[in-house]
């Protein structure tokens, strides 16, 4: 399975790889700006971008672009993150020419049609609202606010109900003129796919983007802080956080690392002391997030009212013990699973598609699984520890909760325990 890359006069990067014995192919665009590349008053705009994309283009109305794709057997979606958007497609082998022709149809000929905004802003609108009922997804949102105050990174995706209502087509029509540009996107196929045809396709359908780089989006700061709302709900949210790593750092190996072995999976510190020795949760893990400037690392947890004083102490007991005692067959299985789980990857089609598209927009290349594994591997157990030490009180800590949260643990008391920098007044 041989990695292809070319990249046209535009600046565009196609990457393809071939999987024998596959009659499908997963095809997709990448653009590096996400949310946090959105000024105050643009905030929401790449999603809803991403929305308007499939509602109409100059030669396709949005039932067309609906029916075509489907006449096929195939599927079209998009999605926005913080740092990227990506539209895409899987077909048959054979379809894969119409894949592209729709895809490049709506990122260089979308129309943003007045009547399709207005509709489409009242269902971003509530999308907004669902997001605003479903307290497991609403914490993040204030996660991030308290982690990230006063940036994008600390906005939520979706936009505010507000800030969508007021979004106009010349403001959308300006996001696209400033970040949708060739040395920012990136065209990836996996799957029955020819590097030659892929590149002819993408060069006929995308050759004519802006060849100048984007704008870039401002530099990211880690506060920290608190965020927590009383509901009444029968469980409370609750996220515990601090400053990670970036892509580019040499310790992001070990953060990923860390956060597996104290939550990634049954075996788990969290998962075996918080839930299966004490019944403190149903839900508890570990997470760290990377971006292109730093990161944050992150503890989950979902807990009934009565249990909400208690569990705390539990798991800054766990967070305070791992940088003294991970253990060798700790860190092995963590590192097993790691593996594990971008080997498995490697088998999907649309997953490899991913994963290619993201590592040229990070880091200029793609990145062979036998780097990453040796990259994996060379992390030792002296490393993490020290990973853990610093990171869990160099920096204010991140509280964020949602629910019966009363008698969670104050943010000053927190910072206390850990050792680390209380939030600024």
């Amino acid at each position: 399975m041989t990695v292809e890359i070319s990249r046209l006069p535009s600046g565009l990067t196609i990457v393809t790889q071939r999987m024998e014995h596959l009659q499908s192919a997963s095809l997709g665009v990448w653009v590096g700006a996400g949310s946090r590349a959105e000024t105050e008053a643009e905030h929401g705009i790449a999603h809803l971008l991403e929305h308007m994309a499939f509602k109409g283009t100059k030669r396709r109305n949005a039932i067309a672009i609906a029916e075509e794709i489907e006449a096929v057997g195939g599927e079209l979606n998009a999605s926005t993150s913080v740092e990227m958007t990506n539209y895409y497609a899987r077909v048959l082998k054979d379809d894969l020419p119409l894949a592209m022709d729709i895809l490049s149809d709506i990122m260089v000929n979308s129309v943003i049609d007045e009547e399709e905004l207005s509709r489409e802003r009242h269902v971003v609108v509530q999308e907004i609202g669902a997001a605003l009922d479903t307290p497991e997804d609403l914490v993040y949102d204030f996660f991030s606010e308290a982690a990230f105050p006063g940036q994008p990174l600390g906005r939520p995706i979706l936009g505010t109900e507000a800030s969508v209502r007021a979004m106009s087509r010349p403001a959308i029509l300006n996001y696209l003129g400033k970040h949708y540009h060739g040395p920012s996107m990136v065209v990836a196929a996996a799957g029955a796919v020819d590097h030659a045809e892929v590149r002819a396709l993408a060069e006929a359908g995308l050759g004519a983007l802006p060849p100048e780089a984007a704008v870039r989006p401002a530099a990211s700061f880690y506060r920290g802080g608190d965020r927590r709302e009383t509901r009444d709900l029968m469980e409370a949210q609750i996220l515990l956080g601090f400053a990670g790593r970036s892509f580019a750092s040499p310790d992001y190996y070990a953060a990923q690392i860390l956060s597996t072995a104290l939550g990634g999976g049954m075996s788990s510190r969290l998962f075996q002391e918080v839930r299966e020795k004490r019944g403190l949760c149903y839900s508890i893990y570990a997470f760290h997030w990377a971006f292109t400037d730093g990161g944050i690392f992150g503890i989950h947890a979902a807990t009934g009212e009565d249990d909400v004083t208690q569990l705390m102490p539990v798991v800054l007991g766990e967070v305070e013990r791992i940088a003294h005692d991970l253990t060798e067959a700790e860190l092995n299985r963590a590192k097993a699973q790691l593996k594990a789980g971008l080997l498995m990857a490697l088998e999907s089609p649309v997953a490899r598609a991913g994963q290619m598209a993201r590592q040229i927009l990070i880091h200029g290349r793609t990145l062979d699984a036998s780097e990453i594994v040796a990259k994996i591997d060379a992390v030792g157990v002296d490393t993490v520890r020290r990973l853990a030490g610093t990171m869990f009180t160099a920096t204010t800590p991140t509280l964020a909760a949602i629910g019966p949260v009363k008698g969670l643990i104050r943010h000053d008391d927190l910072s206390r325990r850990l050792g680390a920098p209380a939030a600024a007044a």
